[in-house]
């Protein structure tokens, strides 16, 4: 079974747009940039470019999860998961790629809801999705269709 969801960012791409026109207005208003203005804007926008939506793939076995255009990317060994299951991610732990000392790590760009992969050397791999049950199942179907003799 493949699996392929892309999510967008809503709330992440509007927030930053809106910081974004709140440097730059100023700027329009009296016609002069500051470099400090440009700057902080242009690295805004480089890192809205770059995680303004995350695309989960399951085939051939795998998990691939990019984000944005797929310059930054995470690929699982399915064989290399032992638990997978759907979780709920905290408030706080918020959206993008972040470590969480001593839990697991976390991939995410939109909303609370996550599947979460426990693999065999211990390391917990947590994916945000809007679409949790259907992502478990195309997982659980990928390792299963590696389980079977001859596949």
């Amino acid at each position: 079974m493949e699996y392929r969801h892309t999510q967008v960012g809503g709330v992440v791409i509007v927030t930053v747009m809106i910081v974004i026109i709140l440097i730059l207005f100023p700027a329009w208003l009296s016609g002069t940039l500051q470099f400090v203005q440009g700057a902080v804007a242009g690295v805004l926008g480089a890192a809205l470019a770059l995680f303004c939506s995350l695309t989960v793939e399951v085939r051939d076995l795998t998990l691939v999860c990019s984000f944005g255009p797929g310059l930054i990317k995470k690929r699982i060994l399915l064989s290399d998961v032992e638990e997978v299951h759907i979780v709920r991610n905290p408030w706080y732990v918020g959206w993008g790629i972040r470590r969480i000392p001593g839990q697991y790590w976390l991939w995410n760009v939109s909303g609370f809801q996550a599947v979460e992969l426990v693999c065999k050397d211990g390391t917990r791999f947590r994916i945000g999705t809007d679409e949790p049950e259907s992502l478990l199942l195309a997982i659980q179907a990928n390792r299963a269709a590696g389980t079977r003799p001859g596949a």
